[in-house]
């Protein structure tokens, strides 16, 4: 019941982090992906980050490249099922890396593809990865403090429990 419970708080935070102000991109939806998949049952996953990002689009408004947004974080929920059995500092930061890289590709191939602003050439495609930089930066420090934050904050939480217990006995 407590993991649901914190399932709900993460899927309610994720919604409200995206309804105010904060940079483009700059999001936890990528961290939450990664933790729900390592700390909860594993279809919370998909189930969490793909409800945050459904309540909020509601509100905020829907658009031509949610597939490829909820495509990005169902990858990134596969990422952290095999963070799992890695969990460690350094996998735990390569994974918000590779999260990072990974949304970046394939949202930006989605406006590309999906897009009229690039003519459909290597070119275009490279002129629509160039014009995302600004956008990428937003994206890597986001989901590296909010990986570091919220990995850190089930560690403590694990910790704070497992301390409840011991006393308990």
């Amino acid at each position: 019941m407590k993991h649901l419970i914190f399932g709900f708080g993460l899927v309610l935070a994720a919604a409200l982090s995206r309804l105010l102000p904060h940079p483009p991109n700059f999001t936890p939806i990528a961290a939450i992906a990664l933790s729900s998949a390592v700390y909860l049952d594993k279809r919370y996953a998909f189930i969490i980050p793909l409800t945050a990002m459904l309540i909020s689009d509601a509100i905020i408004g829907f658009h031509d490249g949610m597939v490829w947004v909820y495509g990005s974080f169902v990858l990134i929920g596969l990422i952290g099922l095999w963070l799992r059995s890695h969990k460690s500092p350094l996998p735990i930061l390569g994974a918000a890396l590779v999260s990072s890289v990974l949304f970046f590709i394939i949202t930006n191939f989605g406006v590309w593809l999906m897009g009229t602003m690039y003519p459909k050439t290597a070119e275009g495609l490279l002129a629509c990865y160039i014009a995302a930089i600004p956008f990428f930066q937003n994206t890597l420090v986001g989901d590296v403090a909010y990986t570091a934050a919220l990995f850190g904050l089930f560690e403590l939480g694990a910790y704070w429990l497992r301390r409840e217990i011991i006393f308990a006995e």
